[in-house]
């Protein structure tokens, strides 16, 4: 009886033990990597994403779709980065801040006809966390500078650290 009581306690303790717990810094989701670059449904991603700007407007419309391919390529980015893809994640990483940069003006453009913005702006300012919370991963696995030689081509450098301190500044520039 002894023997059996003593294979539980140490059955609990190292289950309690083992339980890790984490605290992320925001509630906000990033979405599952969709088709990468260089696939071809990729290409058909790509004219989706050309319909879709038609198909969502209005202020709030502009809002959602903008946010949504904000996240879709930074998440974008984040995977090619992790695969060493530097040109094709430096390239992701910008358009995810060119959708960036259209959301604000949106809430605005939705405040001067007076609507509440405050629900879309707490939303905006999750993501905002999350993004800078995901560059600076990004930070640490991305080298500064990357040397992009394609053939028959003349080399040249792609400033991936400049790039990433940017994209945080244009996300802290919401909070």
């Amino acid at each position: 009886m002894r023997r059996y009581f003593f294979i539980i306690i140490i059955i609990v303790f190292l289950y309690l033990s083992n339980n890790s717990v984490t605290f992320a810094s925001s509630n906000y989701v990033l979405p599952y990597p969709s088709a990468m670059p260089g696939s071809f449904v990729y290409k058909l991603e790509l004219v989706k994403e050309y319909l879709m700007s038609y198909w969502y407007f209005g202020d709030f419309g502009q809002f959602k779709y903008n946010l949504q391919e904000s996240d879709k390529y930074l998440v974008e980015a984040k995977t090619l980065f992790d695969y060493k893809q530097y040109l094709l994640g430096y390239q992701a990483l910008t358009n995810s801040d060119q959708y960036f940069e259209k959301i604000r003006p949106s809430l605005i453009s939705a405040q001067n006809h007076n609507k509440d913005i405050s629900e879309k702006l707490s939303i905006l300012k999750e993501a905002a966390l999350k993004h800078i919370e995901e560059l600076n991963k990004m930070r640490k696995n991305v080298p500064e500078t990357f040397v992009w030689s394609p053939e028959k081509r003349k080399p040249s450098n792609l400033n991936l650290g400049w790039l990433i301190l940017n994209s945080i500044k244009i996300r802290g520039q919401v909070l």
